[in-house]
């Protein structure tokens, strides 16, 4: 079997992908209510995740794994619920997470540069944007952490929205692989 990678268009498609465009527009609208929301959204992911964690251990106590399964289960309930407690410390820990991030990136892939020539200019270009977008955002972290996650939210369903909308949904199959053989009898072989 080989294996088809491709892209597929339909009109359902580029339907999703305006909404996606359109929620997008919305989401860049108002990122201070988006990174508040979005906080707010994990806080209760982790919150529900550490509780399902910490019941899943309770049937894990003949099995093995029972304290690594609850100890983490606790860990990931209290950060649930200390993120919903402090919405803003927990904005600025994930801006001030975020801007590390590029500024370690960017920083990488500058590196990288010199060691990669083939690639060299365009790891040079990202990663100098990096860097800068890392420096930013750490130099003015108390305006980003009311800002960059929602922006980085909105950006990421509009580029969605536009993938979606141009190039399709990509797709893989599997095809039965052609004989090389075809056409040589076996007693030719």
């Amino acid at each position: 079997m080989i294996v088809e990678i491709g892209r597929r268009k339909t009109g359902v498609d580029i339907l999703l992908g305006i909404l996606l465009v359109v929620a997008g527009v919305i989401i860049l609208g108002d990122t201070a209510l988006v990174t508040v929301v979005s906080v707010r959204f994990l806080g209760w992911a982790a919150l529900i995740v550490g509780v399902a964690e910490l019941l899943s251990a309770l049937f894990r106590l003949r099995a093995g794994h029972f304290w690594s399964t609850a100890l983490g289960g606790a860990l990931l309930a209290v950060l649930g619920v200390l993120i919903l407690r402090n919405t803003l410390a927990a904005a600025l820990t994930l801006t001030l997470a975020a801007g590390a991030l590029f500024l370690a990136s960017g920083v990488t892939r500058v590196a990288m540069s010199f060691a990669v020539p083939e690639h060299r200019w365009g790891l040079l270009v990202g990663g100098l944007a990096s860097v800068v977008l890392g420096v930013i955002v750490l130099f003015n972290i108390v305006t980003a952490t009311f800002t960059l996650l929602g922006v980085l939210l909105g950006v990421q369903i509009l580029v969605e929205g536009f993938t979606l909308m141009f190039l399709g949904r990509p797709y893989v199959r599997e095809v039965p692989a052609r004989s090389t053989t075809a056409g040589v009898s076996s007693g030719q072989r």
